[in-house]
């Protein structure tokens, strides 16, 4: 099995999606109870999709869909018994400015530590923007091997695609400025939420 490694492997409790501008104003979009139902709906779209858990296995992409993607496997154990395998990428090698990184960076590998040949694969992220991180995690998954399909979960969906991805399982839309910033907390320090951040 493929192994796809990063220059840099962190771990915090919040994770921020920003745009250009400095914000001014700020409002909870996403309290804890309305994480959870997100959470609890999009295990069960993907329970109804891939026909159960038998080939399912969980993604999620390092910083913010780690915890996410282990919530979303203890929802679907609450249904079917017992959770489905649940791994990490790392997708700093892969992202389009990796030639501009630290010259001497911290190596940690990606931990996928079950065979995804043949699997419903979900990758799973706190918000999606661009596109340009779940591109780079399904090029790192393919180094793994060929899953039977991958599918995209995120908490919530702001816009903003510079490519043509769309989320299968999504939590929430967001219409947001582009000047915005989406700041996701999930098993961090304080309740559940996610905060939308704008003005000018």
């Amino acid at each position: 099995m493929g192994a796809c490694r990063s220059p840099r492997l962190e771990a915090h409790g919040v994770f921020t999606h920003t745009a250009p501008n400095v914000a001014r104003t700020q409002k909870v979009v996403l309290d804890a109870d309305a994480i959870q139902r997100s959470i609890r709906r999009i295990a069960v779209a993907i329970l109804e999709a891939t026909s159960g858990i038998e080939d399912l296995t969980l993604v999620g992409i390092r910083r913010g869909g780690v915890a996410l993607s282990m919530r979303i496997a203890d929802e679907i154990a609450k249904v079917e018994g017992r959770p489905p395998p649940v791994g990490t990428v790392d997708i700093s090698l892969y992202r389009d400015d990796a030639a501009t990184a630290l010259p001497n960076p911290k190596i940690g590998p990606s931990d996928i530590p079950f065979e995804v040949n043949g699997r419903h694969v979900v990758l799973v992220d706190d918000v999606l923007h661009t596109g340009r991180t779940v591109r780079a995690a399904i090029e790192c998954l393919q180094d793994h091997g060929r899953p039977a399909r991958i599918w995209l979960a995120a908490l919530c969906d702001r816009g903003g695609r510079e490519l043509p991805i769309a989320p299968d399982f999504v939590g929430r839309a967001i219409e947001m400025d582009a000047g915005a910033r989406l700041d996701v907390w999930i098993d961090a320090a304080g309740p559940d939420r996610a905060v939308l951040t704008e003005g000018g």
